[in-house]
């Protein structure tokens, strides 16, 4: 693991109050839901914020309680500076979620997390340009 993705995951233990990295090089973010993904694969930061949102935006936008959503989008927005909100969390999982399109988040990532690059009118006008 290079600095910049260790520097990534100390900000994560950080932000991340449950937060460890376990045996199996798994980075779990919350244990009481479960939540994590494997660090293997990870070589820069951008690899790194693409999985966030590839593993946290389903959890956060809809598949915990109310009250563990806020919690760990607000751990979410802290590690990235961002401010999403739960809504926007939904959309992100719908064009990002489970890592289905990777080009479409590397460019997201890459733009400061252009949300109007997730909305369905302006990915129909960008397809046909």
């Amino acid at each position: 693991m290079n600095e910049e993705v260790k520097q990534l995951v100390n900000n994560t233990l950080c932000y991340f109050p449950k937060s460890f990295v376990n045996s199996g090089n798994e980075l779990i973010f919350e244990p009481k839901n479960n939540l994590y993904f494997r660090l293997d694969d990870i070589e820069s930061e951008l690899d790194f914020k693409c999985k966030l949102f590839a593993w946290l935006s389903r959890p956060i936008s809809k598949g915990l309680s109310p009250y563990w959503s806020k919690k760990i989008l607000k751990s979410f927005n802290w590690l990235l500076g961002t401010s999403f909100t739960k809504e926007e969390m939904r959309l992100i999982y719908t064009y990002l979620g489970n890592g289905t399109n990777k080009s479409l988040c590397i460019e997201f990532v890459k733009t400061d997390y252009d949300l109007s690059l997730l909305i369905p009118e302006n990915k129909r006008a960008a397809s046909k340009s």
